[in-house]
């Protein structure tokens, strides 16, 4: 903003050095026939008297009278007017006239000072709505990002509808919301599962504790000639590993509890919404990594799920593609079957053998052809659980060496 300042600063200075300039040029400029117009309209009189034709002084601004010396007059050079004297066909003729040149130029100047002072609160206004509502908006949101990544999630921002970033103002804030909502839902989280953790521990031991009592009992042979005492403490041992089973079972369902919290919106939309949506991106990006791009042709039809998340589906699938083909080809293909839609992305160059396939949809496994390719294991996993929230499908299959995932949507 200071930079800004320092431009309106400059701006508004070259006005007043330019005006000033104007003036003095004006007020001071080299003065010629062209600056004393009554002169030229007494060539033009003196050119029709020559003619012989009529004069017609009233259309003529500065020209007052034309009197024709007749040699008789002593005072006819003594007039107290303003006069030109001009030799016509032999005789001597006096151009009276009047002229105020400082009232010409007063209005010259007016007029121009008036013109350039509207130019320059024009120009100054409209920098100052630029400062206003482009610059200011912009400096607020300038630190955002920053503060975001230090994890100051707490100031909100407020949006301006009137500014050209109120819709920005209004996502990024959506964004700061979001991302603090998920940083209190992750503490949440580590805060429960350690609270569980720490109460199964702790029921833990107390069937631990009776099976290393028992199993003690039995090793030092207190009830070795008492068969139904050994029966009983057999079934106690059995009855508590249960019991730690359950509790390791529970241990295991909630390290594998779903953290993501995936939600959609479903409803009815056209599958054109979600195909505009991915060639906006996806026909230059191909471009640039020189890879073959192909989306097949495709009837618009109505399907049910939630446009958006469907969007996030495929180009999860596409950057799969991306990552983890040859870089030759990548297509994209449509198939009606009953009351669903099929869309398909197929790559070339598919190194995932067969008995990985059954897997890549598990929640952070990574195929064997994952070397020297970063990621969490989550994308189908992610995949699979979205399209299922969209009562939907997905699978995948190798198809001639190549890849092949498909979505299925129901059709409305």
């Amino acid at each position: 903003m200071k930079k800004f300042n320092r431009l309106l600063l400059t701006v508004i200075i070259c006005m007043i050095v330019l005006t000033a300039v104007a003036n003095i040029v004006l007020i001071y400029g080299k003065e010629g026939d062209e600056g004393r117009p009554y002169r030229v309209e007494a060539e033009r009189i003196a050119l029709e008297i020559e003619r012989g034709n009529q004069i017609e002084l009233s259309n003529y601004k500065y020209i007052d009278s034309v009197e024709k010396y007749e040699g008789t007059d002593p005072k006819f050079f003594e007039q107290d007017k303003d006069y030109l004297i001009k030799i016509i066909n032999g005789s001597c003729y006096r151009f009276n006239y009047f002229y105020s040149k400082s009232s010409e130029l007063e209005k010259t100047l007016l007029i121009l000072n008036i013109c350039l002072a509207i130019v320059y609160i024009t120009v100054i206004i409209f920098l100052l709505y630029i400062r206003r509502k482009i610059l200011a908006p912009f400096e607020k949101i300038s630190k955002m990002p920053s503060e975001l990544a230090k994890g100051n999630l707490t100031k909100p921002l407020e949006a301006d509808k009137n500014s050209f970033f109120g819709g920005f103002l209004w996502g990024l804030d959506l964004l700061r919301e979001k991302i603090e909502k998920g940083k209190q839902q992750d503490l949440e989280l580590q805060k429960n599962k350690k609270s569980l953790i720490l109460s199964l521990s702790h029921d833990i031991k107390t069937p631990l504790g009776i099976i290393e009592l028992n199993s003690k009992a039995l090793e030092r042979g207190l009830y070795e000639n008492d068969e139904e005492k050994k029966k009983k403490i057999v079934i106690s041992i059995n009855e508590k590993c249960v019991e730690i089973k359950n509790y390791v079972d529970e241990i295991i369902r909630a390290s594998k509890e779903d953290f993501l919290e995936l939600k959609t919106d479903n409803r009815e939309f056209y599958i054109s919404e979600v195909i505009d949506s991915i060639k906006n991106v996806y026909i230059e990006k191909m471009s640039i990594l020189q890879i073959g791009f192909k989306i097949g042709e495709f009837t618009d039809c109505l399907v049910k799920g939630d446009p958006e998340r469907t969007v996030e589906v495929l180009q999860n699938l596409l950057e799969n593609a991306i990552k983890y083909g040859d870089g030759e080809s990548i297509s994209i293909s449509f198939t009606r079957e009953e009351n669903s839609l099929l869309i398909s992305t197929i790559n070339t160059g598919c190194t995932l053998n067969d008995a990985e396939l059954p897997h890549i949809f598990d929640s952070f496994w990574r195929g064997s052809n994952t070397d020297g390719n970063s990621g969490s294991g989550l994308g189908l996993y992610i995949c699979r659980q979205l399209m299922g929230m969209m009562n939907g499908d997905i699978f995948a299959e190798m198809d001639d060496g190549r890849m092949k995932v498909t979505i299925v949507l129901g059709m409305a």
